[in-house]
């Protein structure tokens, strides 16, 4: 489900949109393209440093969207390329995921993991 072109965008910087809903109200927090991890087809790992509305909005409401693009010139793509990201969250604080995270990015105090449902390219 994980192309190689959304593969490719991730492996150059932007900025990664994360949308949540609950009671009424979205929230979106960002990220950076360089700091999601793929782990299979399917997930998307997340380094969490605070997230906290993220997180609350997310226990009410799993379902979340992330924008994810680049601008950057990529002879595949053109002038560069995003994709739309429909999936479920959850917040994970330890387990073997927790850990892996951890030893790359030591500022993290969960991981939002996310298990992506839909893609779609938009540029």
């Amino acid at each position: 489900m994980l192309t190689e072109g959304f593969r490719s965008v991730i492996g150059k910087e932007g900025v990664v949109a994360i949308v949540s809903c609950s009671d009424g109200e979205a929230h979106v927090v960002n990220t950076w393209n360089s700091y999601l991890v793929v782990p299979d087809e399917r997930r998307i790992f997340i380094p969490a440093g605070k997230m906290r509305k993220t997180e609350k909005k997310t226990l009410q409401n799993n379902k979340v969207l992330l924008t994810v693009g680049t601008k950057e010139l990529d002879g595949r793509m053109g002038p560069g390329t995003g994709y739309l990201l429909e999936g479920t969250a959850r917040f994970l604080d330890s387990g073997p995921e927790f850990e892996i995270m951890k030893n790359k990015f030591s500022f993290l105090t969960r991981v939002l993991e996310v298990t992506v449902t839909s893609i779609t390219q938009t540029l």
